[in-house]
């Protein structure tokens, strides 16, 4: 997050006693995982701690998900952006919406509203968004709801009453340190990230006390190892083909003097937890400015993957994907946690969708880099990933550091946006797939010089888009992807870039919603094969989720255009560089949806 009070370095004694902490025995929080455990509920943004997205409700399935009909809708009364889901635990659910992040408790029985929440936000936080006014969603814990508003507050809410029972100060927007993450409650902690790296925010994962709102660590992306929650000597990173120590001052070393300070790093995306090694999974995003000239070095560890432990904080092992990260490819993407046979051996692995292009498996346990390939044929700026350094082998006709400030970089693949950015993929346990929505675009990139000013935006860059060549017009797919061999298994095309979490059941469906606004279910071992679709009010980035009641399987997603992909038609924005270079490459999204903000539920029919 943009520098909201740098720690002072904390002494190596607290350090080295942290170190010393025995984890607790290895329990998720109780009451999340038996709300987990009962497939009626859709208890977490992902479905589960692993960011799996896979229901083993069946009722809706291949043979009949063809005559599902629209069950009941709901009108968040907000346009802009609509990210993440609603959550479903029992009787109840409830719904976020994007700034000014109103929550909504709704019975089920009823389709009342039983509370209400608007919080007052200081509406000089939207200027501080740099890619709309979404949000991700919420948490649910122990009969308290949790929000991660935009303007940093975290609030916890008594699910019951919507009666705040604390809330906590985690960024400071007035300095761009603003938050659309869903916060993710592991063990007896919620865990919140910052957003704002094209302000110059110095990221940082943080952890606070769920009963109390007390901050209990936090740990940044960059900078001393004491601040960064990082033993040199314990923690490990890929290194020669192996994991290594990081080393003394890992991150100091790889900044040109203070840069650091304000280097981005930040944490948007989505955490996974697995409870057995008590680890908490993220990555970090682009380092500061987009002007790569102006911060030498590897710039670590934005850009990178982490695992935590939860109590502590401190890192285990990190791995950064883009050193010296030259095109925003943003290291924030979902860590899905899944238990498969990887060139043939059975392993406890991460597998992860980043970015910049490449699909990543690594050993969850000890960090081990075991697969890096890419998802889409079209990448361009790395012929491949050195599996010995862990680098990507950058092409120099697609470096925008070697083209120099100033000088236009062309026909970069993927653009900045990435070949996937935060839309979560779903992994299946039947087909052992993974099923991937995805953006088939690529970039012209030109940097600039750009001068750090608390509070104002600090890219350093500007972008066109546009359709990856040879793509007849399509911007998107879906793809299924086995990740233990790192292959491309299914591609299924779509016109525009799939920014919709994609929900797999045991019914045999894969289903996502579309830039236009369709709710698309196909077949998962066939996603060519369609078998359902229909448009909703508005264009989708919601995620697809699913839950029981009374005996009857319901499908829902947000609909309400907008995201980085929207942003023109969000945001009213009508320049091609404008929106990151986004509104230039989504320009025809307009002929095909309108802004809205609604929830759409589907069944099939009595």
């Amino acid at each position: 997050m943009r520098i909201c009070g740098l720690f002072r370095a904390r002494p190596w004694r607290w350090l080295a006693g942290a170190l010393l902490v025995v984890p607790t025995l290895a329990l998720a929080n109780a009451d999340v995982e038996k709300n987990i455990a009962d497939s009626k509920n859709w208890a977490v943004q992902a479905g589960d701690m692993y960011n799996q997205r896979y229901s083993k409700l069946d009722q809706i399935n291949a043979g009949n998900v063809g005559k599902m009909q629209v069950a009941w809708t709901f009108s968040t009364g907000v346009l802009r952006g609509h990210e993440g889901s609603p959550l479903v635990i029992g009787d109840m659910m409830y719904l976020h919406s994007p700034f000014p992040n109103k929550v909504f408790a709704i019975d089920l029985n009823t389709q009342k509203i039983v509370w209400k929440y608007e919080p007052k936000q200081d509406p000089a936080v939207i200027p501080q968004m740099c890619c709309d006014t979404v949000n991700r969603g919420l948490a649910y814990a122990e009969g308290k709801i949790i929000l991660q508003q935009a303007d940093s507050n975290l609030v916890a809410f008594d699910a019951k009453t919507g009666k705040v029972l604390w809330t906590v100060k985690n960024g400071d927007p007035k300095l761009g340190a603003v938050n659309t993450n869903a916060p993710h409650v592991f063990k007896d902690k919620v865990i919140t990230g910052i957003s704002g790296g094209e302000w110059g925010v110095r990221g940082f994962l943080a952890a606070y006390d769920l009963n109390s709102g007390k901050q209990v660590w936090k740990a940044f992306s960059t900078g001393p190892d004491a601040e960064m929650l990082m033993d040199p000597d314990k923690t490990m990173t890929w290194t020669d083909g192996k994991m290594a120590p990081v080393g003394k001052d890992s991150s100091l070393k790889t900044w040109k003097d203070d840069q650091w300070k304000i280097g981005g790093g930040t944490t948007w995306g989505w955490f996974s937890y697995d409870k057995e090694l008590n680890l908490v999974y993220y990555g970090t995003g682009n380092p500061s400015t987009w002007n790569p000239a102006q911060r030498p070095g590897d710039n670590k560890w934005s850009m990178t993957i982490f695992a935590r432990d939860v109590d502590t904080g401190m890192a285990k092992w990190a791995y950064q994907m883009t050193p010296y990260d030259e095109w925003d490819f943003d290291g924030v993407n979902e860590m899905i946690l899944a238990d498969i046979d990887v060139k043939g051996k059975p392993t406890k692995a991460l597998v992860h969708f980043d970015r910049n292009g490449f699909g990543y498996t690594l050993d969850r346990v000890s960090g081990a880099l075991l697969v890096a390939e890419k998802y889409d044929p079209q990448v361009n700026w790395a012929t491949h990933v050195d599996m010995k350094t862990g680098r990507p082998q950058v092409v120099a006709k697609y470096s925008t550091a070697k083209g120099g400030p100033d000088v236009n970089t062309k026909g970069i693949c993927p653009a900045a946006l990435g070949t996937k950015d935060q839309q979560p993929a779903a992994f299946d346990p039947e087909t052992k797939l993974f099923y991937v929505p995805t953006n088939h675009v690529c970039m012209d990139y030109e940097p600039f010089k750009v001068e750090y000013t608390a509070g104002q935006p600090y890219v350093g860059a500007t972008l066109s888009m546009f359709p990856a060549p040879g793509s007849h017009g399509g911007m998107g797919n879906v793809i299924a992807w086995d990740a233990g061999n790192g292959k491309i298994v299914q591609t299924k095309p779509e016109k525009f870039s799939v920014w919709s979490g994609v929900l797999n059941t045991a019914g045999g469906l894969s289903c996502f919603g579309t830039l236009e606004g369709y709710l698309k279910c196909v077949d998962k071992k066939d996603i060519n094969k369609e078998l359902f679709k229909f448009k909703t009010p508005s264009g989708i980035i919601g995620n697809v989720f699913t839950y029981e009641h009374k005996g009857k399987q319901y499908m829902g997603v947000f609909s309400g255009i907008g995201g980085w992909a929207g942003i023109g038609m969000a945001a009213g924005l009508d320049k091609d560089t404008d929106g990151l270079g986004a509104v230039g490459g989504y320009r025809e999204l307009n002929q095909y949806t309108e802004l809205g903000g609604s929830l759409t539920v589907f069944a099939l029919p009595n």
